[in-house]
């Protein structure tokens, strides 16, 4: 299990308890179904330009993914709540990484906290990191992360019939 806490990070409100832990764990079956409710939110299928999938193909998806070894995929856990899921995956002969945030967790540095924990895990480089163009949140994650813009495609992805450009990142 990987564990990162950076203080220097948006703090809470004094004395709300909060410690603001990220930490990454295996997917358990209890976080099926708060992921799938991520995917699904709006606003997350037009940042990331991925179509959100709908329950049963959402689930299949996972379980696919989760019996592939050579892939992972972990929980982000935000001061012990569910706030997201990290990916890295082989496609194409390189290793990629994804990350996908709950809404109600944007802005706290959480997927940031969460990439820098998982390159502690992942030595193999480089790595490469997909956002849609408009994902400006995400280029920053990446780059916090010693990412460098490495390149586009043009109208590569579509959500809802609009053609959005792919932006990568890599990591050496």
């Amino acid at each position: 299990m990987a564990h990162y806490n950076d203080r220097m990070q948006k703090q809470p409100p004094p004395g709300d308890g909060s410690t603001n832990v990220v930490t990454l764990r295996p997917v358990e079956d209890g976080d099926l179904p708060i992921l799938y409710e991520h995917q699904r939110d709006p606003e997350s299928v037009r940042m990331s330009a991925f179509p959100a999938r709908e329950r049963e193909p959402y689930m299949a998806h996972m379980a696919m993914i989760r019996a592939n070894p050579s892939n992972m995929i972990l929980t982000i856990l935000f001061d012990g709540q569910v706030a997201g899921s990290m990916f890295s995956w082989e496609q194409d002969g390189h290793r990629e990484v994804g990350y996908r945030v709950g809404r109600e967790f944007w802005g706290r540095g959480i997927a940031t906290r969460a990439l820098a924990a998982l390159l502690q895990e992942v030595t193999e480089r480089p790595l490469f990191g997909y956002t849609a163009e408009h994902n400006i949140a995400s280029m920053r994650v990446l780059q916090k992360c010693g990412f460098v813009r490495a390149g586009e495609t043009k109208g590569v992805l579509n959500v809802g019939g609009e053609l959005v450009t792919e932006v990568f990142f890599r990591l050496d």
